[in-house]
């Protein structure tokens, strides 16, 4: 009888290896980033750990054994979702595994703004000794968090730390601990003329986007910031730079945008309250070890024994 096939599209320490190996002794485990590697084995695929934009060829017909498939990033709109729910694939995402380093990204971007810092790093190149009107402080100020997923949880945490209004949006509009009030995303006109920071790691839905625009902007304070390492779709880019240059808005901390890389000639680039990060937010040196033992291992033990899978189990109809 042939073997089970698990392929993980990644390159994974000996360590992580062993640990799936422990799990499910009897499979065939086919594991590495080169494509050579994992491509004649896709068809018998019954799981796959790392989604490819190439792989629908492959496992999305007829002869496709595959049953699960673990993203390797937290975003899942750019996948075949109709695709693979039509064929009953379970599909479990990556989410939690950034909460640090994006809260810690976001934070980064907000004091950056706050503190002048990107001013004075730019200050230093030219050798320019220039107070450049810092006055701002982070303490006591009001966010503004659209998203409460665990990125979102994360960021509120630290926010108290700075004795930071947590303002809340999620669907739901159930409380959640370090936010002091909770709202629904219709609600989100009503509460943005308060915000001293708007915060964005929404996913990126049918009700998501292009959900801030040039009504959002103008409701902002002159004096708030705008944070968004969710996705660019969630903003229209372009009343974005427009509400930048007139000044409708502080600044802007972006981690994404609605084209990637950033076009060159996009007027982001030159705008002096905008702080760039090239869709980073997420990178960790803990990124392989968090997707392998917080999320995939504890889901495969579940696959084996025929339980659902516990942990960011999709749902096709809500997209996330």
């Amino acid at each position: 009888m042939d073997k089970r096939k698990l392929v993980v599209t990644q390159n994974l320490d000996q360590n992580l290896i062993a640990s799936i190996k422990e799990i499910a002794p009897d499979w065939e485990l086919i594991i590495g980033k080169d494509k050579t590697v994992w491509q004649d084995h896709l068809k018998e695929a019954e799981i796959i750990a790392g989604w490819k934009k190439d792989l629908g060829e492959y496992v999305l017909n007829n002869e496709s054994k595959l049953r699960w498939v673990q993203t390797w990033s937290a975003g899942i709109n750019s996948m075949p979702l109709e695709k693979l729910n039509s064929r009953h694939v379970q599909l479990t995402s990556a989410n939690g595994v950034h909460s640090f380093p994006i809260s810690e990204t976001i934070f980064a971007l907000m004091l950056g703004l706050t503190r002048k810092i990107n001013t004075y790093v730019k200050n230093q190149q030219s050798r320019k000794w220039h107070h450049s009107g810092l006055r701002l402080e982070l303490h006591g100020k009001t966010m503004g968090l659209f998203g409460v997923g665990a990125i979102g949880k994360e960021t509120a945490k630290i926010a108290k730390a700075f004795g930071m209004n947590v303002l809340g949006f999620r669907r739901s509009g159930q409380p959640e601990e370090n936010v002091d009030t909770m709202y629904k995303l219709d609600q989100m006109n009503d509460v943005l003329p308060v915000c001293d920071y708007v915060v964005v790691t929404l996913p990126l839905t049918k009700e998501t986007k292009l959900l801030f625009g040039k009504e959002q902007f103008n409701l902002m304070k002159p004096s708030s910031f705008f944070i968004n390492i969710a996705r660019g779709d969630i903003i229209v880019e372009a009343d974005l730079i427009e509400a930048l240059k007139e000044e409708k808005i502080a600044g802007a901390g972006l981690d994404v945008f609605e084209k990637e890389p950033l076009g060159e000639n996009s007027p982001l680039w030159e705008l002096e309250n905008v702080i760039i990060t090239p869709h980073t937010a997420g990178s960790t040196e803990h990124y392989n070890n968090r997707v392998i033992e917080d999320i995939f291992i504890p889901n495969l033990k579940s696959y084996l024994k025929g339980e659902k899978l516990p942990i960011n189990l999709v749902d096709y109809v809500k997209g996330y």
